[in-house]
């Protein structure tokens, strides 16, 4: 009986978050309401609310897939790297390629409370990847980890967002080349290695 009752919770998830995702493409994130939603799904009031708080919950508990998929694909990473290529980025192929499966549904939302909501778990997802892929492959301490973390997850993000924004035609293997080349050669690849003196104040002229 309790594996029935799991069989049904899980229909009715499945079910929501289809009604979500198409909604959202036919009417965007910000128009949607759970009644709309409920409708969609063919779905009682009681029983959506048996499940989730709102619209914001749904839409968050749809990324737990998403955090499942970007595990199995930095577990393959590892397993395919040797030892002395540790890949701090294994997760960024299989996130891309999830942007582009979903693109639409991306685009609906960026920009508005959806696209806050999306952001903020893609960075909270991405954060705890990139955290456990670091305690492994981080061996200097002269930069706090944290801020590793977070600059990674950043310069995803403005990534995501430009790709979507500006180069749509890029496949996800070429906007996670320049991601990958931005990231783990930084400015150097692109500006040589001459630096730019910083020049000082200028000397005061004595008067006249």
């Amino acid at each position: 009986m309790p594996r029935e009752i799991d069989r049904r919770a899980a229909r009715t998830r499945k079910a929501l978050h289809q009604a979500l995702m198409t909604l959202m493409l036919r009417k965007g994130y910000e128009a949607l309401s759970v009644q709309d939603i409920i409708d969609e799904a063919d779905i009682g009031r009681s029983t959506f609310y048996a499940h989730y708080t709102g619209k914001e919950d749904l839409l968050r508990s749809g990324f737990q897939m998403l955090r499942q998929e970007l595990k199995e694909a930095q577990s393959a990473v590892r397993a395919e790297a040797e030892a002395s290529h540790d890949d701090p980025l294994g997760f960024s192929t299989a996130m891309f390629e999830h942007a582009a499966r979903y693109a639409d549904h991306y685009r609906t939302m960026i920009g508005g409370r959806g696209g806050a909501v999306t952001q903020n778990e893609i960075r909270l997802i991405l954060s705890e990847v990139v955290r456990q892929e670091l305690s492994s492959t981080l061996h200097s301490d002269a930069i706090p980890r944290d801020f590793v973390v977070q600059f990674i997850v950043g310069a995803f993000l403005t990534t995501l967002n430009w790709w979507f924004e500006r180069k749509p035609k890029l496949s996800p293997s070429e906007v996670d080349s320049v991601f990958r080349s931005l990231v783990l050669d930084g400015l150097s690849s692109l500006v040589g290695d001459e630096r730019v003196p910083v020049e000082g104040p200028a000397p005061s002229r004595a008067a006249d």
